[in-house]
Formats: structure tokens, sequence, C-alpha cells
């Protein structure tokens, strides 16, 4: 897995060009069956997938917490929300609360969640390849193909399942 992760970012950059006009494509006429071809994708890849060998997510990327995460994760830990964001979190530049650094502070050494009964709600669904109206979040989607080796392979079977 270590190879792989090492490759990754330079496979995403090689087939950006190449995604970035199948999404357009995708975003312009979507097929009807778009969200179950999506779901069976996510769902095959998943099957072959151990998230636990890689954890490059929590390694390299932090969530979004909205606030319902920051007081739902808060209660698990018995904080005050306020005690949770000053512990953990910072504003970003887009005005959302993010960790405070990354890797994140809940990965333990085995690439277990700390909080993973309470994790964010953005943790929960990444990579988001299984999302109701794939063709919305491309954007998303062309970042974590160089996050995460599941991401990549469901685009790269896009590709070939899906005549734009």
């Amino acid at each position: 897995m270590d190879k792989v992760l090492r490759q990754l970012p330079q496979w995403a950059s090689d087939k950006k060009a190449e995604n970035k006009k199948f999404f357009a494509k995708l975003r312009k006429k979507p097929p009807k069956d778009l969200d179950y071809i999506m779901q069976e994708l996510h769902e095959s890849e998943f099957e072959r997938t151990d998230c636990l060998t890689c954890a490059n997510c929590c390694k390299t990327t932090g969530p979004l917490f909205t606030n319902t995460d920051i007081e739902r994760i808060a209660k698990h830990f018995r904080m005050k929300p306020q005690q949770f964001i000053d512990a953990y979190l910072r504003i970003d530049e887009e005005n959302d609360y993010v960790l405070q650094q990354v890797p994140c502070t809940f990965l333990d050494t085995d690439n277990y969640c700390a909080i993973y009964s309470v994790r964010p709600k953005a943790c929960r669904e990444f990579p988001h390849t299984d999302r109701k109206k794939f063709q919305q979040i491309s954007h998303l989607t062309l970042k974590n193909v160089a996050i995460c080796p599941a991401a990549y392979n469901i685009v790269e079977e896009m590709k070939r399942n899906i005549q734009l």
C-alpha cells in the first residue's frame, strides 16, 4: 500500500485533464441511472479495499466539522462544544471548522479511528463516491483521486463503464 500511496498523486496528476474532461461531460448529460451505477461501483470497490491498510485520508487531509459533529463528539468526550473546538479545531479560510493539524488527532497508530462511532459526517461519507447526484461533486472527486486509492479506482472504472 505504501508504494501505491507514493505513486497515487502522480497517477492522479497524469489523469487530471482526462478526468476533468470526463466530469465536464458527465455534468452536462449524466446518465439517468448514474446514482445506481455509482452505488454499484462504490460497493464493488470497497469489497476489495480495506481502508485500515491505507488511512491516507486521515493522514493527509482533515474533514470539515459541522456544528452537529462538534456537539456529538464533544458529548462523547464529556466536553462542552467550545472546549472541543478550542482543543482540536480551527477555522479555515472558508470559515469552516477543521482540525488544527493533520494527520488526524484521532487516528491511532494501527489506522483505527479513536472516535469512529461518532466521527464527523465528512469522514463517514468519504470518498463520497456513492453520493446521490454524484455529478455535482466532481470537483471534490478530482481532489479525492489523489488521496484515496479507492476513489481513483472508482473513477477509472466509471470511465470504462459510462459512455458519454
